[in-house]
Formats: C-alpha cells, sequence, structure tokens
C-alpha cells in the first residue's frame, strides 16, 4: 500500500480532534459558578453542565463507530465537528437552563461521532506501519491529558477575563476536511 504523504497532516488534525473532545469536558469548570448565576442554575442541576455532555459522549460512541464503519469515518469526522460546532455556539448563546443542558448534548453527540472515526483514521494511515502507528498512538493519547489541562486553564482566563460564554468559541473552529 502506498504512504499517504498527508498522513502527519492528517495525525495533527485527529489528535486535535481528541483534544478538543477532552477540553471540552474540563473547559466549563471554572465557569460554572457564574454560569449558576446567569442562567439561574441550582446547585444540585449545576452538575449537568457537564453530565450533560458526557452523557451523550459515552452512550452514543458505539452508534458513532458504527456509523463510522457504514459511511466512512471522513464522512463521519466531519459531520461529528459540523454538530461539535453547533452545539458551542448554542451553549454559548444559552439564555436557560434548559437550552444550555440541551446544547452540551448536541456536543457530546458531535463529539461521540468525532472520538471513534478520528480512530478508524489513524488506523487507516498508519495501521500497516508498526514503527509509526506507534509514534502516532502516542501523539494521539497524549492529546488528551493535554486537553483536558489545556481546558481547565482556558476556562479559568476565558471566564475571568472575558465571559463565561465565551468558553464555548474555543471548541468553534473546525479543523479542514482531511
Amino acid at each position: 500500500m502506498p504512504r499517504n504523504p498527508h498522513r502527519w497532516w492528517a495525525l495533527a488534525l485527529i489528535a486535535l480532534a481528541q483534544f478538543m473532545v477532552i477540553m471540552d469536558t474540563s473547559i466549563i469548570g471554572v465557569a460554572l459558578p457564574k454560569m449558576q448565576n446567569d442562567l439561574g442554575f441550582t446547585p444540585s442541576d449545576l452538575s449537568w453542565v457537564f453530565n450533560a455532555y458526557v452523557v451523550a459522549f459515552g452512550g452514543l460512541l458505539l452508534l458513532g463507530g458504527r456509523l463510522s464503519d457504514l459511511y466512512g469515518a471522513r464522512r463521519i469526522f466531519a459531520t461529528g465537528w459540523a454538530i461539535l460546532l453547533a452545539g458551542s455556539a448554542a451553549a454559548g448563546l444559552a439564555g436557560t437552563v434548559e437550552f444550555e443542558l440541551a446544547a452540551r448534548a448536541v456536543q457530546g453527540a458531535g463529539s461521540a461521532l468525532i472520538a471513534p472515526a478520528a480512530l478508524t483514521l489513524l488506523m487507516m494511515l498508519f495501521g500497516n506501519r508498526p514503527a509509526e502507528l506507534t509514534k502516532a498512538l502516542a501523539l494521539y493519547g497524549a492529546a488528551a491529558p493535554a486537553g483536558g489541562t489545556a481546558g481547565v486553564f482556558l476556562g479559568g482566563v476565558i471566564t475571568e477575563y472575558v465571559s463565561w460564554p465565551w468558553v464555548f468559541t474555543s471548541t468553534s473552529r473546525s479543523p479542514s476536511s482531511l
């Protein structure tokens, strides 16, 4: 099988996808108190800002993998980014608790399409080259803790110096198609 000359650029986009998926779980942590004040969340309901994303993400991962198998990893990867982008924009514009939670669930659904498609693409690009696959998996794996750390840091900076709705604009940039 001939080598894809753009596979390392594709890996950068795949790692960015992993970074963004994980960052979305952590970026809102610092913004929660301000969101609570602005949107009227009760203390017991506030955890659902985080949980709406995680439940949709985890609950739809298998479906995302199956859709990737049926319709192609590139198409589902791009569709996932579009859904994540729409959810991020909606979450930043939310004016009610219900709208915020629905937008976070949409973000989770988009991420559930991105994650399995990204792994499929990674295997398609590097699966038949064990040495390169090891490097690719290491870079992909490093993107997760980097995304979690960046999410907490960026969430604090953005909430402090701009405002909480802007934490959702960090995801509003879709990478180019693979």
